[in-house]
């Protein structure tokens, strides 16, 4: 394995706004040898999450930034193809933090997780993971729709807000998205099975919400904040439960605009709470064994937007920002050899 070059992209200056192309190096090295209780995974698919901008910023969070000349940080999955460690052997799949790169070293702990039950790779970086985790413990355990209520999804389009949305049809509830463009609307409605969708692009959102809600919100999984999250606020049922999940609207500027209508809450007696889907580490088997049932009774789909080649990885983080994904984003890194 000694011969194995490993292209990567590594962090040389700290974005404002979109990453730059002068933000980020694309670096060739040899390949990591594994140490004791170490194994080398060949990445074949990088996940492309918002969460990855806000790790390049130099600001504590749940996870420490990324450091200059650090490759840059993102989930994958990918294959074992040596190892010095009993926990993998080589030909496993797992997932982990493999950043943006070819090959990635990983040790048997909590960021490393072998893909026993599930050999759709794509599927696993769409809902068997992180992203489904994140849908299903946001919106059962906070949401916690009921057949009848209104549950309205922002970024509906997206990896979590499709999966989202789809767990609340499940439950009964009417379910209404929001996302950006005819094309994504229709996506929503007619690939994803949501009720109806409101174009945040066509105009006043406070309006279409009064249209398509007539009887308020019951419950609200936000991804974006900002101006979106207000409008949402405005039109809240009475004991509404609204579930902070992201704030993709702010993670290019770092700007956090409180609500004006924060004040429905306490007219509505609703409730507003945040979550981060790690803290249900020990649920995952819950949520996935749930998920899966639910695609094999054609109950949830998915949709991937996959580029290919690790060079793309900075395009397809950009591409978030500005509209470019329907369902999991997505770059394809190597071919895989069990799918």
């Amino acid at each position: 394995m000694s011969d194995l070059t490993n292209r990567q992209i590594v962090l040389r200056r700290r974005p404002q706004g979109l990453v730059d192309p002068a933000d980020t190096e694309l670096v060739v090295t040899p390949a990591p040898r594994p140490a004791d209780g170490e194994a080398l995974v060949r990445v074949t698919y990088v996940g492309i999450d918002a969460a990855a901008r806000t790790w390049l910023n130099d600001q504590p969070g749940y996870l420490p930034p990324v450091q200059l000349g650090e490759v840059v940080r993102a989930a994958g999955i990918g294959e074992v193809v040596e190892s010095r460690c009993e926990a993998y052997a080589v030909g496993d799949v797992v997932t982990t933090l493999c950043g943006f790169q070819e090959y990635a070293i990983v040790r048997d702990d909590v960021f490393c997780t072998p893909v026993t039950d599930e050999v759709d790779q794509l599927a696993v970086m769409s809902i068997y993971g992180p992203t489904g985790a994140t849908a299903y413990f946001g919106m059962n355990d906070i949401g916690r729709p009921a057949p009848g209520e209104t549950v309205v999804v922002s970024a509906a389009a997206g990896a979590t807000g499709s999966v989202a949305g789809q767990i609340a049809k499940i439950a009964g509830a009417r379910v209404v998205g929001i996302a950006g463009g005819p094309d994504k609307c229709r996506a929503v409605v007619e690939d994803f099975g949501f009720d109806d969708c409101v174009d945040y692009r066509a105009g006043n959102v406070p309006a279409a919400l009064r249209e398509k809600c007539p009887r308020g919100v019951n419950v609200y999984f936000d991804n974006v904040g900002g101006p979106i999250l207000d409008a949402v606020l405005g039109r809240l049922a009475p004991k509404a439960r609204v579930v902070l999940c992201g704030v993709i609207s702010s993670y290019l500027t770092g700007e956090h605009p409180g609500p004006a209508n924060y004040v429905n809450i306490l007219a509505k007696t609703a409730t507003m709470q945040g979550f981060n889907a790690l803290d249900e580490w020990g649920r995952f088997d819950e949520a996935f064994a749930a998920l899966r049932r639910w695609e094999q009774q054609g109950l949830l789909v998915h949709r991937e937007t996959v580029s290919d080649g690790i060079e793309s990885c900075v395009d397809a983080l950009n591409g978030l920002f500005t509209g470019a994904n329907v369902g999991k984003m997505l770059v394809k890194v190597g071919e895989p050899t069990r799918v």
